[in-house]
Parts: C-alpha cells; structure tokens; sequence
C-alpha cells in the first residue's frame, strides 16, 4: 500500500502546517481530518521514485535517454 503525505491547514496565520505520512489504499478516499486530532487536513503532493525504462539492446536505439540526466552513467 502506497504512503501518503498530508499537512493540517492552518486555523490562524500564527499557526504551522503539521505533516505526517498514512499508509493507504490506492482506491480510499483522501483524508479529510487528522486521524488524532480531528484538524483539516490537505494530502500534499510529493516526488517519488520514478522507474526510466531502457532500452534492450536490440534495433537502432543506443540505449541512452534523452528525457532525463539522472541515468548519466548507467546503462
């Protein structure tokens, strides 16, 4: 099951988002109130892993991708 992100919203101007991490069904509803304290609360969108696929090695392609620098080196 993925884990999601979620910040508390603010009552005040003074106050601080609190974050913390549910674990969830793909297919649950979003959180609507913090599960302790029955606050608002927003799911925040993060970066995650990502998966480039390569190439196999067969045909015209070199194997080398062209959408991203972070697979310099790896092949």
């Amino acid at each position: 099951m993925p884990i999601y992100t979620y910040e508390t919203i603010p009552q005040n101007p003074d106050e601080e988002p609190e974050r913390f991490e549910v674990r969830q069904s793909i297919f649950s509803k979003a959180l609507e109130r913090h599960p302790d304290t029955d606050v608002p609360v927003r799911r925040v969108i993060t970066g995650g892993l990502g998966f480039l696929g390569g190439s196999s090695g067969s045909g015209g392609d070199s194997g080398h991708s062209h959408s991203s620098s972070c697979r310099s080196g790896y092949r």
